[in-house]
């Protein structure tokens, strides 16, 4: 009977513990949060390099750099894993780069440079979960073209860097009109890389968006999206239950994605981007989540 409190505080224990694995964004000890750079696993590597590479349509695309997909694999948060194809190669991405309006005004939220609005919240969620593009004008029009750039920039976060092809950029509104804030590389209005894709959904996933409070309310507002489509038409069926935060963009032969998969299983916990520059785009998207999640549960060579 002695045992009883003993064995029901480790029970609690437990219970917390596992709590907080499942919790976002995600508790773990800041010196075990390493840069996304430095955790390029090689197995990984492969096995998503040779899985894109058996779909020749897909092939041909990756060689003509119009396909480029990102992988970072939060089964084991301690043990996090990250792929790139064409990793630093910079395209259009349409409204995939409204993260970067989101992240720039949670900053300026936080720094007391934008009041927490009800309109304004609304427009975080629309700009998001919907892709409105004129609650997205209305929030560059409230942050402005040099804090997007100033955040992007930031050595905090550098989510777009001159010397690594580029990165997350937005420098004109959405549906026309009034100036332009083009990025230097290559004069592009929506830009994206998915290296600095994944990093800023691993970023936020660990908190560091911001600080946590931020990121908490970054994440609920990517949760559940309202479009359909890509990436999430394809989780709806094999993953019902699993968490979902997205953005996406299409424009023309321009498709792009990005989602951070929380699944009730540690094993479908992962973050997937992909930014391509083909009529078919959109289904090539679709398709790509299966042969992903296959290369995910491959063992470490």
């Amino acid at each position: 009977m002695r045992s009883t409190p003993v064995f029901f505080l480790f029970s609690i224990l437990f219970c917390v513990n596992i709590f907080a694995q499942n919790e976002l964004p995600i508790r773990i000890d800041n010196a075990k949060i390493k840069p996304l750079q430095k955790l390029l696993d090689s197995s990984l590597q492969t096995n998503l390099r040779d899985e894109l590479a058996s779909h020749p349509e897909w092939n041909d695309l990756i060689i003509q750099k119009k396909m480029a997909v990102g992988l970072v694999d939060l089964s084991n948060p301690e043990q996090v894993r990250f792929a790139r194809v064409n990793g630093n190669h910079m395209m259009y991405a349409a409204s995939l780069p409204k993260i970067a309006i989101l992240l720039a005004a949670m900053d300026a939220i936080e720094k007391g440079e934008l009041k927490e609005t009800a309109e304004v919240k609304k427009d975080m969620r629309l700009m998001i979960s919907k892709s409105d593009n004129a609650a997205s004008t209305r929030m560059i029009d409230r942050v402005g073209y040099e804090k997007l750039e100033s955040v992007m920039t930031d050595p905090k976060y550098a989510f777009y860097d001159e010397q690594k092809g580029g990165g997350l950029w937005v420098g004109k509104r959405y549906g026309g009109g009034g100036d332009t804030n083009r990025e230097p590389l290559k004069n592009l209005s929506h830009a994206a890389t998915v290296t600095q894709v994944c990093r800023y959904y691993y970023l936020l996933a660990n908190g560091k968006l911001v600080n946590q409070k931020r990121s908490k309310q970054m994440l609920d507002i990517m949760e559940d999206p309202e479009l359909h489509h890509k990436f999430v038409n394809t989780l709806d069926k094999i993953a019902p239950n699993a968490r979902l935060f997205r953005k996406s963009g299409s424009w023309r032969t321009y498709h792009s994605d990005s989602i951070l998969v929380w699944g009730e299983d540690s094993n479908r916990r992962y973050i997937l981007v992909a930014l391509i520059d083909d009529a078919n785009g959109e289904q090539i998207i679709r398709d790509l989540v299966k042969p992903i999640e296959k290369v995910l549960k491959k063992p470490v060579l």
